[in-house]
């Protein structure tokens, strides 16, 4: 039976008040599951509207206050992970111990916005000349619009969302048309800790409903996490609009082995990386960089069995290894792009296409693929895969290796597997990428540290959760305070000064 979804607007399931409906696969299955309404320029008016209202009172709302609603819904989180991890799985495809992660991710973000208190903190200077004091204080900007990915339904949503709204923003989350359940439930979760009406808001819909919100007057600050091409559009037409934008987009991640490297650890962490959630990460490893032919050679012997002995699967399967990717299109497009590599002289060592599992033909599977001598010049190298597709390519010196990385037009994530304490910290000064690992081959920061890459990986000048966020999420106001037993008698004409 094919699910009806909803919107959530004003703490409550709202139904699409349009005849435009999309569809929500099980990728494992290729089924419909779901019919999802898509948002109206008028419906998403009316959503921001609302949260506008539901803004100006959350915003006046006691910072100790909002810390404990966010602690409650930490707590609702623990509890409904399976929950979650099930949902997620069955819409996303990605196996539940990978599902669980991710929520993890996530409330490890939520933990941190439940510190409110102390992390919105401004800035104080007594006396500064003259009996004025001098004082800095950060207040919410109003409402949020979060345009969020498939590939990270629960943990995206709460790594923009915890952060906008324990600065005392409404949020109106834009999810993917692709796995919409997750964002829901999230919505419901936050009503349930006691989070006021409104001050969580849930608008799906596509291109119409996206372009609603980075035109409305009523909200001034847009997040997004996607891919490079929509995230600089959603960049440069949210700025026309006078919008704080900032936009974490697609990447081509390397991870660098040293021959002094041990060739076990690297192969595994690989096959972690470069493999997990079926290659849909914007921080998935895609290009191993072994310098030398004998690392080269070293490495490959250790990575082909590795490789060829994954396993793909449905998300509840806990044998499985590799999930199914989201759509037909993307299934069709990594084996499009697994072709064009053969085509272009890379050697296919182990080939992942036409990978099909009993009980699930019509799934989206691709199987994982390793593809030898990939060059710069190679579509595969160049083009960020979104699949299960590790690309070996061997410079001969560590200089060319670091060259290869700032060549690249992404700048995400990159890591670099050595025991030479100078080549690590040389590469980590050396490469131009927003996020390094040492032996490392994931290096996502913590949420009390900033996430973030560059080059055109992001566009926009702040970064996501930790610090960073609170700057993003909030307007600083700097006052300057004398009372009139310090005011000196007379006018005084001159520009001040601190003499």
């Amino acid at each position: 039976m094919t699910e009806q979804l909803y919107h959530w607007v004003g703490g409550q399931k709202v139904n699409g008040e349009g005849d435009r409906f999309g569809e929500v696969y099980n990728p494992a299955t290729g089924e419909v599951i779901a019919k999802l309404p898509y948002a109206s320029r008028s419906e998403v008016d009316k959503v921001v509207q609302n949260a506008l209202v539901a803004a100006e009172a959350w915003g006046d709302t006691s910072v100790p206050k909002r810390s404990a609603i966010i602690f409650r819904f930490r707590e609702l989180l623990v509890q409904n992970k399976e929950k979650l991890a099930e949902m997620l799985g069955r819409e996303h495809g990605k196996t539940i111990p990978d599902a669980l992660g991710e929520i993890q991710r996530g409330i490890d973000v939520v933990e941190f916005a439940a510190g409110i208190p102390h992390l919105i903190k401004g800035e104080f200077n007594q006396n500064i000349g003259g009996n004025i004091d001098l004082y800095s204080i950060r207040e919410p900007i109003g409402v949020v619009g979060g345009i969020t990915p498939f590939n990270f339904p629960v943990m995206i949503p709460l790594w923009m969302g915890a952060m906008a709204v324990a600065c005392g923003n409404a949020f109106v989350n834009k999810p993917s048309e692709r796995d919409p359940s997750c964002p829901n439930f999230l919505a419901e979760l936050w009503t349930e800790a006691g989070l006021p009406d409104g001050v969580w808001n849930v608008v799906h819909g596509d291109k119409e409903a996206v372009d609603a919100l980075l035109e409305h007057d009523d909200v001034p600050a847009i997040s997004f996490v996607g891919s490079t091409g929509v995230g600089e559009y959603i960049y440069q037409h949210g700025s026309k609009f006078n919008k704080r934008v900032q936009a974490f987009c697609g990447a081509k991640n390397h991870m660098v082995i040293m021959p002094d490297a041990d060739m076990d650890q690297a192969a595994d962490a690989l096959i972690g990386a470069g493999f997990g959630s079926a290659g849909e990460r914007c921080m998935a490893i895609s290009v191993a960089v072994p310098v030398g032919k004998a690392t080269q050679d070293a490495l490959i012997e250790r990575l082909v069995p590795k490789v060829e002995a994954l396993k793909i699967g449905a998300y509840n399967d806990p044998n499985a290894d590799i999930n199914p990717l989201i759509t037909r299109q993307a299934q069709e497009r990594v084996e499009g792009l697994i072709s064009k590599g053969i085509e272009e002289g890379a050697d296919l060592l182990v080939d992942g296409r036409g990978a099909r599992l009993q009980g699930y033909e019509e799934g989206y599977f691709v199987g994982a693929s390793l593809f030898n001598n990939v060059t710069e010049e190679m579509e595969i190298y160049k083009t960020e895969i979104f699949g299960p597709v590790l690309s070996v390519t061997a410079p001969q010196t560590f200089d060319s290796a670091v060259s290869m990385i700032n060549n690249h037009e992404y700048g995400n994530g990159v890591a670099i597997f050595t025991r030479d304490g100078d080549s690590a910290r040389t590469f980590s000064k050396q490469v131009d990428v927003g996020m390094i690992g040492v032996n490392v081959p994931i290096p996502v920061p913590m949420a009390f540290h900033n996430f973030g890459g560059s080059k055109r990986s992001k566009f926009g000048d702040t970064q996501m959760h930790g610090p960073e966020s609170i700057r993003f999420f909030t307007k600083m106001k700097t006052i300057s305070s004398r009372w009139p037993s310090g005011i000196k008698e007379g006018a005084q004409l001159a520009f001040p000064t601190n003499d």
